[in-house]
């Protein structure tokens, strides 16, 4: 039983860390933010995003956004958050006092963020793109590229006018 249930978890931890979607909001958590000045001009953008994985896999710091094809390098500030373990309570509290069981689908994943500001030559691009692909890496050599969605895409040009 024991066997069967740890080649059970492996696989699933195994499919989950290596999973595939059609579009980058559908592989994991994103959020877009763009600001702007006192006179309504456009400042700059943020792009943030939660990859959450089994695996103890980092993300590396940095990112590629593709606009029509065209490559925008980046330097992303990353972070890793484990699961806090509590061996008598089973779902300990982090650091927050807040517990991870409360997310229920990620107690057991460590959290991947990547933050990024968006080079401000690109956001003239963003407006005009008619495709967004986001690329992104960890330290095992996995590189994550995939586009946005549709819905996403029009929100982020709404985002940048």
């Amino acid at each position: 039983m024991m066997v069967l249930l740890g080649a059970f978890g492996i696989s699933y931890t195994w499919h989950y860390d290596n999973r595939t979607a059609a579009h980058l909001s559908a592989y994991c958590h994103i959020d877009f933010r763009s600001s702007y000045t006192e006179d309504g001009k456009l400042e700059g953008a943020v792009f943030t995003l939660w990859d959450y994985r089994f695996g103890r896999e980092k993300l590396l710091p940095r990112a590629i956004l593709y606009t029509d094809g065209a490559p925008w390098e980046m330097q992303a500030a990353v972070k890793q958050t484990s699961p806090p373990v509590d061996l008598f309570g089973l779902f300990g509290a982090d650091s927050r006092g807040a517990s991870r069981a409360d997310d229920g689908e990620y107690r057991f994943q460590n959290e991947n963020k990547l933050f990024v500001e968006l080079p401000r030559s690109s956001l003239a691009a963003i407006r005009k793109a008619e495709s967004i692909r986001f690329r992104y890496y960890y330290d095992n050599g996995d590189t994550i590229d995939l586009p946005l969605s549709k819905e996403d895409t029009e929100y982020w040009r709404r985002q940048v006018t």
